[in-house]
């Protein structure tokens, strides 16, 4: 591998040594080298948007009852301890909890049918975030690609400077990081850029400030020797670049590699990270705790020309009183979707930007007695029924997608997997999900085994 040796080997906020992350080819800031760009329009498989993700990941598993698929006429030990309201859209209910999603669900997509058959929570969350079921409790190690380092690849930045793939405060699954957000066999250049790796697994109710990369903070004030540091890394690459020129290596050190670069020496990302430029009562409609805050953060990077953002908002794992679990956490996601929506709309990016709500599987539909030291009825893992919001980005809002039956045991109408919510956003964003990538082998392993877009929200 080519590599560029320069300056200090102080590290950044990822642990990756500044000398060691020019190697050519890490690209873990931008995402994507022109010459993967390049055989991507070759083929007609990167037609270029500027269309972007936000993912709200509710690590733990979020139940379907609670949340998208109330069933008021259930018996009670199914039905659960909140009502169903209306929404603004005539016969579409929600459960409580949400009553600011439910002035807004004219924009939302409420996909109510998608199964995995899995209570495991690594295989459901590696089935959720890749489309495919691989990695297991018994067997951790990520096997395919996610979501969004699939798009980092294909697509990279909508916007240089800035990074492609973003996790707040840090992308995770199941306490992994970056778990089954990561890159897997497409390699580290398209594992997110974690913002936090410190303060993580974040609470909705944590008192913490949320504030942009201290690594970030650390070369906007660096000091003359480190600002010399800069100059010399810049014209070793300059260097480089003719020195290649005429080798046909030029189009994997080039535009995309000072990119990378230009993250950090720029201040773009600089300003896009800080919610300090945001009023205060803007900053309040998303919530007060780091849920709310990081989406408007997200909503911050997509604007500024990040790609695919992911919000960790966790600890949905409530086998015992679910009225008060869950009822503590779902109105910071309410406060934090609704806001979002919002802001999109008013800033005309809403067709431009999908919202993806979701966690790894849904909860029992029969209430449980609760758990050991904790006797108040709660729900457990359940992979039959599943429920994920999505909106924006061009998706058709006011819709219900498939149904389960009367308990919400599992789907009795337009079943789905995992792997048709994943190719959803793919088409979406103009990418061939057909697409094949080489594995660590050397075999091309389809980015999806199976699904297909659901055609009925464009």
């Amino acid at each position: 591998m080519l590599k560029v040796t320069t300056g200090s080997s102080s590290r950044n906020c990822q642990g990756i040594s500044r000398r060691s992350a020019i190697k050519a080819g890490f690209l873990g800031l931008s995402g994507l080298t022109l010459a993967d760009l390049m055989r991507m329009r070759a083929n007609g498989s990167a037609e270029k948007n500027e269309k972007s993700v936000i993912l709200l990941w509710l690590d733990g598993g979020p139940s379907q009852l609670e949340t998208y698929d109330p069933k008021p006429e259930a018996p009670s030990e199914y039905r659960g301890p909140f009502e169903t309201i209306a929404t603004n859209v005539p016969g579409m209910n929600i459960c409580e909890t949400l009553p600011l999603h439910a002035k807004m669900a004219d924009k939302m997509a409420f996909v109510r049918s998608v199964h995995h058959g899995t209570g495991d929570h690594f295989a459901g969350a590696h089935y959720m975030l890749t489309g495919k079921f691989g990695s297991t409790s018994v067997d951790l190690p990520q096997k395919y690609p996610s979501v969004g380092s699939y798009i980092s690849k294909v697509k990279g930045p909508n916007k240089e400077g800035m990074p492609a793939y973003v996790g707040l405060p840090s992308a995770q699954s199941v306490y992994l990081f970056p778990g089954y957000q990561g890159a897997a066999y497409l390699g580290p250049a398209y594992n997110p850029f974690n913002v936090d790796s410190t303060n993580v697994y974040l609470g909705a109710t944590y008192n913490i400030n949320v504030d942009k990369p201290q690594c970030l903070e650390n070369f906007k004030n660096a000091n003359p020797e480190r600002s010399d540091y800069r100059k010399d890394l810049l014209s070793s690459l300059d260097n480089l670049k003719r020195g290649v020129d005429q080798s046909g290596m030029m189009d994997a050190i080039d535009k995309y590699q000072q990119d990378a670069m230009s993250m950090i020496l720029s201040g773009k990302a600089q300003e896009a990270f800080n919610l300090e430029k945001e009023d205060p009562k803007h900053r309040a409609k998303y919530g007060p705790g780091p849920w709310g805050q990081y989406t408007l953060m997200a909503r911050r990077l997509v604007e500024a020309g990040a790609t695919f953002v992911t919000v960790d908002m966790p600890h949905w794992d409530d086998h015992s009183n679910i009225k008060v679990t869950h009822g503590t956490k779902l109105p910071h996601v309410d406060m934090a979707v609704s806001a979002l929506l919002d802001d999109l709309e008013v800033r005309g990016m809403l067709d431009n930007v999908m919202i993806l709500v979701m966690g790894e599987f849904g909860r029992t539909p029969r209430i449980n007695n609760g758990q050991p030291g904790i006797p108040i009825p709660g729900r457990d893992h359940w992979g039959d029924a599943i429920s994920v919001l999505m909106a924006g980005g061009g998706l058709r809002g006011g819709t219900v997608i498939g149904a389960t039956n009367e308990k919400a045991e599992f789907p009795v109408e337009r079943a789905l997997k995992p792997a048709d919510i994943l190719a959803t956003v793919y088409h979406a964003l103009g990418i061939d999900y057909t697409m094949k990538f080489d594995d660590r082998a050397g075999r091309p392993v389809a980015m999806l085994d199976e699904g297909h877009h659901i055609a009925e929200l464009f």
